[in-house]
């Protein structure tokens, strides 16, 4: 089954203007706020008008506006989960998910009631309030809910973004186990790449309303195609570059040549390697011929309860002559291999490893 959108609509920043099609599988669509991610949904659900486009839903056409083919959105066999919930809050959790099944025969309703809830974890809350129920019970409703009109697609926004972070690994688990299931197009709206990461195998990158990148993730992760999509999917580490030979980048910003793995496909204006790909070496090993190793110095640290971040200075200690130290590249580290090294003296020794290295066109 395949979902295929095209989709324009003028917003009052920038007209979303996107065409992709989406198969039996989770698609994560990540960008910044403000992006077009929400209105995107919202359009191939039917709750909002496209100026023109088309969708088509395993060859079942909802949208075409050179026809004038617009399904309402009780038609469309589409399940939306909302950032915040949507339940309905007169009504009980077993009426919450049985909204949409009214025209069925009562038995049958039941049926499909009793079997959601105990697929999504919350039987027994079937006669509470949503509110009565915790954030991740009344995302677990809404899930049930989306559910129970047997989707052909279904469509999520943020699910996940107004949960503290115990409830989001539940409910993240809780997506995962719906997705292994499912077998159908899922659309997942999140800002968040680790997320993003985690539930889907292909990414699709928006942008002021444009599609910035759509493939496999480790693709799009381990060579973004411009410097806006490895900002948007989490890259810290930059530099303005030019080429010196077919294999050989220098990289302006850090002051140094770097050695690439493989030559660009194309024209090189920036280079990039992601923090966790930084790597530290023995000062023994830094004298010996290496590709890309540089001493650096730490200007600052910063904890989290598993990892370190180190902000690196290259070439020479920061400080020098006066000057605001300058940080040339983010590091991110276990606290385990912190530990081994963080009392060492200076300077220390990085390598930036070729295989790591992307660059990008201007």
């Amino acid at each position: 089954m395949a979902l295929e959108i095209q989709i324009e609509k003028k917003l009052p920043e920038f007209t979303l203007d996107v065409s992709f099609t989406a198969g039996n599988a989770p698609l994560s669509i990540l960008g910044p706020s403000g992006a077009g991610k929400t209105m995107l949904l919202r359009c191939i659900a039917g709750l909002e008008r496209a100026h023109r486009g088309r969708v088509a839903l395993d060859g079942r056409v909802l949208l075409d506006t050179a026809s004038r083919v617009h399904l309402p959105a009780r038609n469309r066999r589409v399940g939306m989960l909302f950032q915040h919930f949507a339940l309905f809050p007169h009504l009980t959790v077993g009426e919450n998910v049985g909204f949409g099944l009214r025209n069925l025969p009562t038995g049958e309703q039941s049926r499909r009631v009793t079997a959601l809830l105990e697929r999504t974890h919350i039987s027994g809350l079937e006669k509470r309030y949503p509110r009565e129920l915790s954030g991740g019970e009344q995302q677990r409703t809404a899930l049930a809910r989306a559910l129970a009109i047997e989707p052909e697609a279904l469509l999520l926004d943020e699910p996940l973004s107004a949960l503290d972070t115990h409830l989001r690994s539940q409910m993240e688990a809780q997506l995962q186990e719906t997705f292994d299931a499912y077998h159908r197009p899922a659309l997942l709206v999140t800002h968040n790449i680790e997320e993003a990461y985690r539930l889907s195998e292909h990414l699709l990158v928006l942008s002021r309303g444009r599609v910035a990148a759509f493939g496999a993730k480790e693709e799009i992760f381990r060579r973004p195609p411009t410097l806006e999509v490895a900002r948007l999917t989490g890259c810290k580490n930059f530099s303005r570059a030019r080429a010196i030979t077919e294999g050989v980048v220098e990289a302006l910003d850090w002051g140094c040549q770097l050695r690439l793995a493989h030559a660009p496909r194309g024209p090189v204006a920036h280079i990039g390697i992601r923090a966790h790909q930084v790597d530290f070496v023995e000062a023994g090993a830094a004298s010996a011929p290496q590709d890309n190793v540089f001493p650096c110095w730490l200007v600052r640290s910063s904890e989290t309860p598993f990892r370190v971040t180190l902000y690196l200075r290259l070439h020479r200690a920061p400080g020098e002559s006066g000057e605001i130290p300058q940080i040339d590249l983010q590091a991110e580290v276990f606290k385990e291999k912190w530990q081994i090294f963080r009392d060492r003296p200076f300077p220390w020794h990085v390598r930036i490893a070729p295989e790591s290295l992307f660059v990008m066109p201007d």
